[in-house]
């Protein structure tokens, strides 16, 4: 008998087999308030009857149109309709199905586009799984340890973790900016000349990193650099964006920063798996021949499920309700962490929250939040851990959220931290 790989570890128990907004229900029918969303992807809700009848539509006309094969008029439209949301001069798409892929993509557009092979990330920062996302990613040695060797070239400098930066160095959140970008300078004067550089990846957003939000002035300081030394700066917003942060891109909330390259996925389709990378025309053509392709890459009934979404984000004003429900989830979560020792930290942007747990010392507890995170799943609120030690339980609701609903959270939230915050 055949099953799952044991590799594989669920976050909760349950065996869902329906979902309905921010609801999921299992086989004895019991409900459960999801805030994971599908790690982000559920960006409308589970099966919004927008998306279900663009895809029951769409499934029932063009299954797979393989688009170096042939194009297909999903595709197209969907291509035209990103222009009216994406940053200014990012004018060219490459469709893949998942953000690893994307990032595969990015990476390799950039030093073909450069010429340069060397790569900088940050500290905590994930961007997937695969051979050359993974030696991108810094978020934790388990996406990356056993695998070696892996892709050279990738340099690290350190990522404006204001909260941890206070308790290891006293910093205040301006310090810990000017501390980083020091560090990148040092990257740059020791590590990875600039001439070898082709590109900074960086997300607007730490997110398996512990939902960490870059600082004010961070984004700005790593425009400054990437247009000093002709480097590219590579933004991942797989899982900031499309409304997630309460803008419909996490680095507009930095005036000024423009991407070269911007990586879109997760909420993207509202489940289906789509990927891009966006980039200027005359960027995206320096990309060598054959560099780029896939078999499922921009699949028809995910283009139909993305511009569907697309219609609900504006329709329902879906990226103001994220904005508008983040600042009461917060809120809201300060509040108990006002009458919790073990959460040392809450933080995030709209929709994307995270309280950190942490002993007495100011150490990263995940004992701690794990039993947090189980008593919420018993209590029927489905929430997931991240950051590098695993001690930060993140909510990621859908973008449909309701106040009522995140009311309904934090009341659940309270109650699984008293039970598990002892």
């Amino acid at each position: 008998m055949s099953q799952l790989s044991p590799v594989l570890k669920q976050a909760t128990p349950v065996v869902a087999v329906r979902g309905e907004g921010l609801h999921l229900y299992d086989a004895d029918g019991r409900r459960y308030l999801d805030f994971t969303s599908g790690v982000g992807v559920t960006s409308t809700g589970h099966c919004h009857p927008r998306v279900v009848e663009a895809v029951r539509e769409q499934a029932g006309r063009l299954l797979h149109g393989q688009y170096t094969t042939v194009l297909h008029d999903q595709l197209l439209t969907l291509t035209e309709r990103l222009g009216e949301v994406l940053p200014a001069g990012l004018d060219s798409l490459f469709y893949a199905t998942a953000g690893t892929e994307a990032v595969e993509a990015a990476l390799r557009l950039a030093r073909h586009a450069t010429g340069r092979q060397n790569v900088i990330v940050f500290e905590g920062s994930f961007h997937g799984r695969t051979m050359g996302a993974a030696s991108l990613t810094t978020a934790g040695t388990r996406y990356r340890a056993g695998i070696g060797p892996l892709a050279p070239g990738v340099a690290v400098a350190p990522f404006p973790a204001a909260f941890r930066l206070r308790l290891s160095l006293g910093l205040s959140e301006d310090e810990a900016v000017a501390y980083a970008l020091r560090g990148l300078d040092e990257v740059l004067a020791t590590v990875s000349a600039p001439a070898e550089t082709a590109a900074m990846f960086v997300e607007p957003v730490l997110g398996e990193g512990g939902y960490v939000p870059a600082p004010p002035g961070f984004l700005a300081g790593l425009r400054e650099r990437a247009d000093r030394h002709g480097i590219l700066l590579v933004l991942d917003e797989v899982q900031t964006g499309f409304g997630r942060t309460g803008r419909f891109w996490a680095h507009q909330y930095e005036e000024g920063v423009r991407p070269d390259v911007l990586i879109t996925a997760k909420g993207l389709a509202s489940g289906f798996p789509l990927s891009a990378i966006a980039a200027p025309t005359g960027l995206m053509q320096r990309a060598w021949p054959g560099s780029q392709g896939g078999t499922y890459g921009g699949n028809p009934v995910a283009c139909a499920a993305a511009l569907a979404t697309l219609d609900v984000l504006r329709e329902e004003r879906l990226v103001e309700n994220a904005a508008e429900q983040g600042a009461r989830l917060l809120d809201g979560l300060r509040t108990v962490a006002a009458g919790a020792p073990a959460i040392g930290d809450v933080r995030g942007l709209g929709l994307m929250a995270a309280s950190e747990f942490c002993r007495p010392d100011g150490s990263p507890d995940p004992e701690a939040a794990r039993r947090v995170q189980q008593a919420a799943a018993d209590l029927g609120l489905l929430l997931l851990l991240c950051g590098v030690h695993l001690n930060v339980v993140r909510m990621i609701p859908a973008l449909v959220v309701t106040a009522g609903q995140v009311d309904e959270a934090l009341a659940l939230w309270s109650k699984a931290v008293a039970a598990g915050a002892r």
